[in-house]
This record gives structure tokens, sequence and C-alpha cells, in this order.
């Protein structure tokens, strides 16, 4: 055996001996959790403007003109349902039940469809009476606060709904399983948002 030989063999043990291990999935995880952080700093912004802004109406209707709690703490509790039913599909998931877990996922997406209804009900009741985006800049920040937590409901169904798909046929996987967490905090990230949406921009602003 070479001088050469032994040199590279040495520092390939050496290479392998600093070297960490990954466990399969942990960038997954990783990188859902920076966007998670990035969402974070999106909605952070739009809280920011939408206190600057929140108290601008133009000589138009003010929050408590607008905005109905009842309705409102209804769609509260469709989402805050949700939460709890995605848990039930977690719960299944970690008994290796894939017709469970896919059946609560179902629960959870009727839920945030019913959410969903009831703020497109919202939005078109206050553009009806006037209360479009341009009549005032508290309106202009919240139909943006409002309507991006919207947005990012909706495509957590869409999303909920292929990882039904995707348990269907290929069961509960390593990769599915990774999945299912994923959503999981996506969709428990969207509670925490809405509670913050429904202190700050309905509930103090009718109180106000």
């Amino acid at each position: 055996m070479t001088a050469r030989t032994i040199a590279a063999d040495q520092s390939v043990e050496f290479y392998n001996l600093d070297e960490h291990p990954h466990p399969e999935g942990h960038s997954t995880m990783l990188g859902f959790w920076i966007y998670l952080m990035s969402d974070c700093l999106i909605f952070a912004i739009l809280f920011a403007c939408y206190a600057v802004l929140g108290g601008n109406y133009a000589a138009g209707p003010a929050p408590k003109d607008l905005f109905d709690l009842k309705l409102i703490a209804l769609n509260t509790a469709m989402l805050l349902f949700s939460s709890i039913t995605y848990g039930f599909a977690v719960l299944q998931m970690q008994r290796g039940r894939v017709k469970g877990t896919q059946i609560w996922l179902a629960v959870t997406g009727l839920f945030g469809l019913a959410f969903l209804g009831i703020e497109l009900y919202e939005f078109h009741h206050l553009i009806e009476i006037g209360a479009t985006p341009q009549r005032s800049a508290f309106l202009s920040a919240f139909f943006t606060l409002v309507g991006t937590h919207g947005l990012h409901v909706t495509f957590g169904i869409i999303w909920l709904v292929t990882l039904m798909v995707q348990l269907g046929k290929h069961g509960l996987g390593a990769a599915n399983r990774r999945r299912v967490m994923c959503l999981s905090m996506f969709w428990h990230f969207l509670d925490v948002v809405w509670i913050g949406v429904f202190t700050i921009v309905y509930l103090m602003g009718v109180l106000r």
C-alpha cells in the first residue's frame, strides 16, 4: 500500500468521523419551519399595516358599524373545531389507521370550507353595502389581512385533499407521515393567526 493510498484512507476516516447523521426527512421539516417563519413575517407586516391604517375611516363606516361579532364568533368556532379534528387525524395516523386518518382529514376540510363560506358571505355583504377596499385605508388593510388569511386556508384545504389522495394510494409511509405533520403545523399556525385577527381586528374594533 502506497503512502498516497494510506493518506487518502485516513482523510476518508477523518471525514466520516466529523460528519453528523441526518435523519430521513430532516431537511423537509427544517425547510417547512423556515417557510412558516417567512409566513410569520408576512402576517406581522400585515398586522403592522392594520395597526397604522385601522383608524383611518375617511368619514366612512367604522368596525362597530360593519362587524357582526356573533357571525365572526361562529366563524372562529369553525376554524378551532377544524384544529381539534386535525388532532384526531394525527392520533389515527399514529395508530396506523389510514381510513381513520382520511375521515378526520375530511371532517377538518369540511370545517375549513364552512369557515371560508362564512368569510366569503361577510366579504359579499360588506361590498354590497359599499364597504369596499377602496372606501378607506381601514377597509383596505382589513380586506388585505383577512383575505390573505383566507387564501392560506384555501391552499390548506387543497393540500388536505391532495394528502387524502396520497394516503389512499401509498398508505402511511414515512413520507406521508411527514406530510401529515407538516400540514398539521400549517393548519395550527393558521388558527393562531386567526385568533390574532379575531382579537385585534374584530373584537377590539367593535369595542373601540
